[in-house]
């Protein structure tokens, strides 16, 4: 056999894998069912492998098949990455580096890092895209980003993270609540409250702290709502459906009906890490790590 993968195959492959179904994979890639079969049965032969299993009513991968997936998602989403810096450094530009991040990120680190970038390395260009946590990962993984702002206290091997910030928590009540600052002892003051959290697969390590500082003060909280955005959290809290607890530095840049009580005396704290891959060779990516690594990013 004469052949040789192409990346058409990899294309072909990939979306059959994302459609499991041959003619929706087709009409996608907009060409005929039968080509696209013979691609298919062209890149297992190559291969020596059978990638999908094949029934009259199901496609499914083999675990060869899972096993390529995520390499040719990788392959495909580099080369990308490659002909957009191969166009920065034509231009005389440094490059780009994609950057995934939790909400909380916002309120301080980043607009920091951006300035330092803008004002060291004029050159480097930034896009941005908020993620959950094992969102940003699955990002990097596949190197769909070049670094993340997250809330995990371990990652997989192959990763860096890198504790960046640290903050404190704050509970937010409505504004006319009758508890005040001054009248403020401890948590154990709303154990009958209910409770709006971040969602637990939005950030595990939040949640789990959360649930932590509560048990602390001898409850476990009534958690009534979830969310991922923090406008959400406090617009519920807003309208009197609970009450929360966010990192300290979420207050600023929102306009609502809240008030804000600092936990500054408890152990538990927010901390933001940074994390990127270990083998992500983006020269722009090493300037805005090193940027962070010496900068005064604490809070407190």
């Amino acid at each position: 056999m004469s052949y040789q993968i192409e990346i058409r195959h990899f294309k072909y492959f990939l979306a059959v894998a994302e459609e499991l179904h041959y003619r929706k994979a087709a009409e996608k890639l907009n060409i005929s069912q039968p080509g696209l079969s013979r691609q298919i049965k062209q890149m297992e032969e190559i291969l020596e492998v059978e990638l999908f299993v094949r029934s009259k009513k199901n496609v499914a991968l083999t675990a060869a098949g899972e096993y390529l997936r995520g390499e040719v998602e990788f392959i495909l989403n580099h080369l990308e990455v490659a002909k957009k810096q191969l166009k920065y450094v034509d231009q005389g530009k440094s490059g780009e580096v994609r950057i995934g991040f939790l909400g909380s990120a916002m309120q301080e680190v980043i607009p920091k890092l951006l300035l330092k970038l803008k004002h060291s390395f004029p050159g480097i260009r930034t896009s941005l895209e908020e993620l959950s946590n094992n969102a940003q990962l699955n990002a990097l993984l596949k190197d769909r980003l070049d670094m993340g702002f997250v809330r995990l206290s371990r990652v997989p091997d192959g990763f860096n993270l890198r504790p960046i910030y640290e903050d404190t928590f704050s509970v937010v009540l409505p504004a006319a609540h009758p508890l005040s600052v001054q009248d403020f002892k401890g948590m154990g003051q709303l154990s009958e409250e209910n409770f709006i959290l971040f969602s637990q697969d939005y950030s595990p390590l939040y949640y789990d702290t959360i649930m932590s500082i509560c048990e602390d003060a001898g409850f476990t909280p009534k958690v009534s709502h979830k969310s991922v955005h923090a406008q959400t959290i406090f617009k519920l809290v807003e309208n009197n459906l609970g009450v929360a607890i966010v990192p300290t530095s979420l207050q600023f840049g929102f306009k609502m009906k809240v008030k804000f009580v600092e936990l500054a005396r408890i152990p538990q704290k927010a901390v933001l890490s940074v994390v990127w891959k270990e083998d992500n060779r983006n020269p722009a990516l090493r300037h805005c790590v090193n940027l962070l690594l010496e900068g005064e990013w604490n809070a407190i």
